[in-house]
């Protein structure tokens, strides 16, 4: 597989892949700056590196092996790098905002995707806090869900400033795609704490009804281990908090009207695994943990497919 950008998320795939038992292997990385430090550190581990961009990439040599690619640029950039691959037959995983492909959220809806073309990984938010959203959906009907999503300014590098917008539509979409709300919204904050803060984030759900709980939050908790089986540092910061609006004290939406039911509010935090990233930078490291994920199972998934079909012949 190849990643495309040497950045700070680029060289933290390529740390994480290397230093892994799974089936994946680097077979190349390329970017725009021949001075970036990812592409130097690929070299020294004797990968093909070019600061060619794609042009680059698709000039390889042993370009024809490259079966999948990462493409951790910006959600511009994605764009016209799937419309110079797509016809190459090398499938994509997505980590810019960019929406082209399916968005996906490997606990919650990977299996329903193994197949795709091009997989969308939404955003660092969305990893984090979209699973929550379909834990809640299994037990009740979500009408409306919010997320706040703080990330250290530190880790905030000039890719996640330029897609801010991105971020907040991406997001919002996908809590009601993945998710299963009927309807999301999202926010951002970059703060600039010295010293940097780990990724926090706060997920709302507004739950039709007095529900059960004691499902939602067993729910919730299994949630909570399956994302930190591929990303350790993430973690429920709190116990999951309930509030019950009756019809003598409904809350107030504006542009919605009044709500009665349940809030369920969880407080999350992401811990960075410090691969090649600052342990702050928990934002970043669920993107790259969850393409790693992402890939291992499409490619164990591939490996499967042809050994039954190799059986079949």
């Amino acid at each position: 597989m190849a990643i495309i950008g040497s950045g700070n998320i680029g060289t933290d795939l390529l740390l994480k892949i290397h230093r892994s038992d799974g089936p994946l292997t680097v077979g190349a990385m390329v970017g725009i700056d021949p001075d970036s430090d990812g592409l130097a550190r690929a070299r020294r581990m004797g990968v093909p590196a070019t600061a060619d961009g794609v042009d680059g990439l698709l000039n390889m040599p042993d370009f024809a092996r490259i079966k999948l690619a990462f493409d951790a640029t910006s959600a511009e950039a994605h764009r016209a790098t799937w419309a110079a691959l797509q016809a190459t037959g090398i499938r994509m995983i997505d980590l810019t905002p960019a929406s082209v492909g399916p968005m996906c959220v490997p606990v919650v809806n990977l299996d329903d995707h193994l197949d795709a073309p091009n997989l969308n990984m939404v955003t660092c938010g969305g990893q984090a806090t979209v699973p929550i959203v379909a834990a809640v959906a299994k037990a009740g009907v979500v009408s409306y869900a919010e997320i706040v999503s703080s990330i250290s300014a530190k880790s905030a590098g000039p890719g996640t400033r330029a897609n801010i917008d991105d971020f907040i539509e991406t997001t919002a979409t996908a809590l009601q795609v993945v998710g299963g709300a009927q309807r999301g919204k999202a926010v951002i904050i970059v703060n600039p704490a010295e010293p940097p803060v780990h990724m926090r984030n706060t997920v709302y759900c507004l739950v039709d009804g007095d529900v059960d709980k004691a499902l939602i939050e067993n729910e919730i908790l299994g949630m909570v281990a399956q994302v930190a089986a591929y990303v350790p540092g993430y973690r429920l910061k709190q116990d999951v908090q309930f509030e019950v609006f009756g019809h003598d004290n409904p809350l107030y939406i504006p542009q919605t009207g009044k709500f009665t039911g349940t809030r369920v509010t969880v407080l999350l935090e992401v811990a960075g695994a410090a691969d090649y990233l600052p342990a702050y930078a928990g934002n970043l490291d669920i993107m790259t943990s969850a393409a790693k994920a992402t890939a291992e199972r499409m490619a164990t998934h591939a490996m499967g497919f042809r050994e039954t079909a190799g059986a079949a012949t």
